[in-house]
């Protein structure tokens, strides 16, 4: 019987092509592992193979039986080009016999990728590092895979819901130095995994490959320290792990090679408390000791389910019981009053029952660009540069949105029609400020950066303009230079309007005249005035002098009712709905909720700090007063937090498509309609003109909307979030 070496040379021989040595050697040492072990396995080295070796190397694979080896090992040790083609025959023709294969830096496309992830493979062991791998989806059989290692691909940032839904048998998995940043995609994607115990982000420094650090001291007074170091610190001064806080760091641990991820506050406790099954993680072993911290930790900082909902509950099982509770029993006794019977507040907790069902199940959000809009009927969709926008205060179908070239455009976002279109006036001048009056819901005041301010009525008006609601402009004298912001109070009768100076004016909207300019209300720029939503008296200043000011308009202007201080200079201030609070935001992710009364602190979020001082941070309430939503402008993430206890719900991320990859929040709105919706404005960091609106539906999931056309033409991708 010929041995592999007679039957390597006859095949080259047929396809003319001289024995590659290489694969020479590779045959001859699987022949000779016969005598003496019980299994013998072909390595095939694929860094001197060239293009014509592959056709008689793939007849001979082909034509191989179980008795030839026992498995094959495709691999390659250092950079080189390879034909993909050949590479994914020569994988096919070994597919059955396959043990390892090893594909690290090579330049494969998205073709060979995708290929390769669709089909599947029989392989144990998979190493991948490929710098074209931005998603993985790894959707194809992958039965018999044990361990799978993505170190490297360093533009790896989303995982597909399913990408290890056929997977079962998944032991290890790595993806350190990659772009993964969110946790909650992350853990979602992960937990379909039923035989993970050993997961990595980071590696120690002493250990090259998954299993537990062998360094590691397994002592029961041992602690080791990770990359979220300091904040298991913290909570051990907390005395959240009940006195362990005494006992000494037994090991220090480097990380090596950290993911985004890593850097995630509270990152592995995270990860612990939601994959329970998990037995190592970044090489260092999970203990009892360690599940119990993760639990406590997760339930101080995060928030499984919106409204403290512990566990998910299926959409029918929810409107089964809420059409049981609305007929009644028999059996049900009549209430007697409505503190035995609150129905009100069951049909809230039905709504935020829906809510939690419809966010617990995929923490993949539906996203929609709003950039391309037809201006007038008949004409072909242009993209603007959105600057600011704001949702209509009544009408739950329109939003308002200012340009860079000074445009104003009304749209019904639903849809994503046209509604009213005002060109610019004179120069272009971009519209930093946009404010809709609540009692004439058809009136919208538009402030841009020359210190222009009119106000438009966009009803009875063709689609290509608006009139201004005065036949011209405020008061073209009284211009407010370097215009940063406009707000109009509540009773739609004074206007504020703020920029980068220490001054504010104010202005009678009636008569269209400023009445005062308030002189020196800060030491720095004054960043944004706004009025409460209630008193139309009211209104609170925030300044880079790290001062948030009240102030009540019947009393003397020379000294505000109380001042709140932040460590860092102030982006940002908004009332609660229902003003009893102050949301803070200050540079580089320090953001904080007040009592408007008096302004001592309720909530400090703790998000973490970028280490950027232009990190210009704006934050908003969402459902009401129950969540904060939260944007920095040198991140491409928004936070989501509980407004009454600082807990994080989800982190949305997001990125451009092609080129224009990295994105920012510029700025950012709830919906005030939409229970967990909300509107970005997102800018690309290549571009500094190019914006666009992005609307997110946190309750429906992008998973089941790819293949919408609208989607896939205009909505750019997103790593996660929740």
């Amino acid at each position: 019987m010929e041995n592999l070496e007679s039957r390597y040379l006859g095949h080259c021989k047929r396809h003319k092509v001289l024995p590659n040595p290489t694969i020479l050697s590779s045959l001859s040492k699987a022949e000779c592992q016969k005598p003496f072990q019980r299994r013998s396995t072909l390595v095939i080295v694929l860094d001197n193979v060239k293009d014509a070796d592959f056709s008689p190397l793939i007849d001979m694979i082909n034509a191989m039986s179980s008795c030839d080896v026992d498995a094959v090992d495709i691999l390659n040790q250092s950079p080189c080009i390879l034909n993909e083609d050949q590479v994914l025959s020569l994988m096919c023709a070994a597919n059955q016999n396959l043990r390892t294969v090893s594909l690290q830096d090579l330049p494969f496309t998205k073709r060979f990728l995708r290929y390769l992830f669709r089909s599947g493979l029989c392989c144990q062991v998979l190493k991948l590092s490929s710098s074209s791998l931005q998603k993985l989806d790894m959707v194809g059989s992958f039965m018999q895979l044990r361990k799978l290692n993505l170190d490297f691909c360093t533009s790896l940032t989303t995982l597909h819901k399913d990408c290890f839904s056929h997977m079962p048998n998944l032991m290890h998995l790595s993806m350190c130095e990659t772009r993964i940043a969110n946790l909650w995609t992350t853990s979602v994607a992960v937990s379909k995994l039923p035989s993970l115990v050993e997961l990595r982000f980071q590696n120690c420094l002493c250990c090259q490959d998954t299993g537990p650090c062998t360094g590691y001291s397994s002592d029961k007074f041992g602690l080791q320290s990770f990359r979220d170091e300091s904040d298991v610190q913290d909570e051990y001064d907390d005395g959240l792990n009940e006195g362990l806080n005494v006992l000494p760091a037994r090991k220090k641990y480097i990380s090596h090679h950290p993911s985004p991820i890593c850097f995630e506050r509270h990152y592995r406790d995270f990860l612990i408390a939601s994959l329970p099954r998990l037995e190592v993680l970044d090489n260092l072993p999970i203990r009892r000791k360690d599940k119990k911290l993760a639990q406590v930790v997760y339930s101080t900082y995060f928030e499984y389910l919106p409204y403290k909902r512990h566990t998910e509950k299926s959409i029918s099982c929810i409107l089964h019981n809420r059409e049981i509770a609305s007929r009644g029993t028999p059996f049900q006794a009549p209430f007697k009053s409505k503190q035995s019977f609150p129905h009100r507040n069951n049909q809230h907790s039905f709504s935020r029952s829906l809510c939690a069902a419809k966010l617990g199940a995929s923490p993949w959000p539906l996203l929609h660009s709003l950039s391309n809009i037809s201006c007038i009927p008949n004409e072909e969709s242009r993209r603007f540069r959105p600057r600011q926008f704001e949702y209509h205060p009544s009408d739950s179908s329109l939003m308002a949105f200012g340009t860079l070239d000074g445009e104003v455009v009304v749209i019904n976002h639903e849809n994503g029609k046209n509604l009213a279109y005002m060109p610019p006036l004179q120069a272009r001048n971009s519209i930093l400020g946009l404010c809709w009056l609540k009692k004439y819901p058809s009136k919208v005041l538009a402030g841009s950066d020359n210190g222009m301010l009119r106000l438009y009525d966009i009803s009875n008006n063709s689609p290509k303009s608006a009139d201004s609601c005065y036949d011209g402009d405020f008061t073209t004298s009284d211009k407010f230079e370097q215009l940063t912001s406009v707000h109009i109070n509540s009773t739609d009768e004074l206007l504020l309007v703020s920029g980068y100076t220490r001054n504010i004016a104010m202005y009678d909207m009636v008569a269209g005249k400023r009445l005062q300019l308030f002189s020196n209300l800060h030491e720095e720029p004054i960043n944004v005035a706004k009025f409460s939503n209630l008193s139309p008296y009211m209104f609170a200043t925030s300044s880079f002098d790290h001062d948030v000011k009240m102030w009540d308009i019947r009393q003397r202007m020379d000294r505000p009712c109380y001042t709140a201080t932040s460590s860092r200079g102030n982006v940002m201030v908004c009332f609660s709905p229902d003003d009893h609070y102050l949301l803070v935001s200050a540079v580089d992710n320090e953001v904080k909720q007040l009592l408007s009364v008096d302004g001592r602190l309720h909530t400090d979020f703790g998000i973490a700090s970028s280490g950027s001082a232009h990190n210009y941070t704006r934050s908003y309430y969402m459902n009401g007063r129950d969540y904060i939503i939260s944007g920095s402008s040198d991140e491409h993430v928004v936070r989501i937090c509980c407004a009454q206890t600082g807990r994080r719900l989800r982190d949305v991320y997001f990125e451009g498509r092609g080129s224009d990859k990295a994105m920012f929040v510029q700025s950012l709105r709830s919906d005030p309609f939409r229970p967990f919706n909300m509107s970005i404005l997102a800018s690309y960091a290549q571009s500094n003109s190019k914006c666009e609106i992005i609307k997110v539906n946190l309750l429906s999931s992008s998973e089941d909307s790819e293949e919408d056309p609208y989607v896939q033409q205009s909505c750019p991708s997103f790593s996660l979030g929740g």
